[in-house]
């Protein structure tokens, strides 16, 4: 894995992960300002991409706190989550906060930390949600 990036296996297709994540983040006082369907993207392009998903998400008045230390740390922020799915299995993965505060030099250790405990909660939420289960007072029944 490349360094900085954690990785969790889901138990849920992406969609399902991702809509709990999303709930989880905002949850914790954080903000979704965007999201992104790769695949949708990929096949209104004639191309053809497995469920991929990103979401950018933070929390303005922290992400204005770091921005003041150093600008360049805009680039990284805000925050982004990806979800997939392979052969293997779906996953979420997400840059961790103490890697962008080192790659930026942001002294800013107790924010980070903080960052850092909210996302690593929010994000073992999402990948633990269990898959929905088929309604059993339907199952079997036609129409």
């Amino acid at each position: 894995m490349a360094p900085g990036l954690t990785v969790l296996k889901a138990h849920t297709r992406p969609a399902d992960t991702m809509a709990a994540f999303e709930r989880a983040i905002v949850a914790r006082g954080m903000k979704v300002f965007a999201r992104i369907d790769f695949a949708a993207d990929a096949e209104a392009a004639g191309l053809q991409l497995g469920p991929t998903l990103l979401t950018i998400f933070g929390n303005p008045k922290i992400g204005t706190e770091l921005l003041q230390l150093n600008q360049l740390a805009g680039i990284d922020l805000p925050l982004k989550a990806l979800a997939w799915s392979t052969p293997d299995g779906h996953w979420l993965s997400y840059n961790e906060p103490s890697f962008v505060a080192e790659r930026h030099e942001l002294h800013a250790k107790a924010v980070i930390l903080k960052m850092s405990e909210a996302l690593a909660g929010a994000a073992d939420e999402a990948v633990n949600t269990v898959p929905p289960s088929l309604d059993e007072s339907t199952m079997g029944v036609r129409k």
